[in-house]
């Protein structure tokens, strides 16, 4: 579904991408692991159109899509969570909803429609405060909140951005679920995570990042067992 070919990313003058490559197939989890700063954030920013290439191709559905923006993309089945949330505190949580479903262009192909019903499923803690103002949720409810916004936009890849950070460990395990129930509903996903242990208990397989290089893939059991690599770059 998502073929990124020697992407490179710049801020500026700053080189920060550097021959990243990485693909995902239709219905994986694939997580993007590294520590704070590897380059995870850029990668995602890059494939969404937030941080345009300066090089490499970025392949979806079968169109290289590099450089387009990101509306461009949301209409064309790509769906992104920033780690800031990016909610609207002083809307509703049916607020923040209406307006995405407002911008969406419906279901893709004959897969369901995500719609406030659906969402609302999936998160019930948001139909218990529709009402409320963005503001006022829990960080890990923004999350959800966040989550469902791109669902509203009918995706057929999502990109999550440090959905975990900053959650506690029970929270982490209810979220991880939800993401578990999304690739079940036939979802793909592309989680950017520094949170290993959980990435690695959702994903199908994995790349680490460091300095904005990709230095490993392969497959999650690969990856649990090779210690050289967690301990180098993900110190654990």
């Amino acid at each position: 579904m998502l073929e990124v070919e020697g992407l490179h990313a710049f801020y500026g003058q700053s080189h920060v991408l550097f021959d990243v490559s990485l693909r995902v197939a239709a219905g994986e989890v694939v997580c993007l692991l590294g520590r704070n700063g590897a380059g995870k954030t850029t990668t995602l920013k890059s494939i969404i159109g937030v941080v345009p290439p300066r090089r490499g191709r970025i392949v979806f559905k079968g169109k290289d899509v590099a450089g387009r923006p990101p509306h461009v993309l949301a209409r064309a089945g790509l769906g992104y969570v920033p780690d800031d949330r990016r909610i609207f505190a002083d809307l509703t949580v049916a607020e923040n909803l209406e307006i995405a479903t407002k911008g969406g262009d419906g279901a893709l192909g004959d897969r369901p429609q995500w719609d406030l019903a659906r969402v609302f499923d999936l998160f019930p803690v948001l139909r218990e405060k529709a009402l409320h103002q963005g503001g006022y949720l829990s960080g890990g409810e923004q999350k959800m909140l966040a989550i469902a916004r791109a669902l509203i936009g009918n995706p057929e890849l999502l990109l999550l951005d440090e959905p975990m950070e900053g959650l506690a460990p029970l929270l982490v395990q209810a979220l991880g679920e939800k993401i578990l129930e999304l690739k079940a509903a036939g979802l793909t996903v592309l989680l950017a995570e520094q949170n290993v242990h959980a990435a690695l208990r959702l994903a199908d397989r994995g790349y680490v990042i460091d300095d904005g290089r990709i230095r490993y893939e392969g497959t999650v059991q690969n990856l649990q067992q090779n210690e050289e690599i967690r301990r180098k770059y993900l110190l654990v």
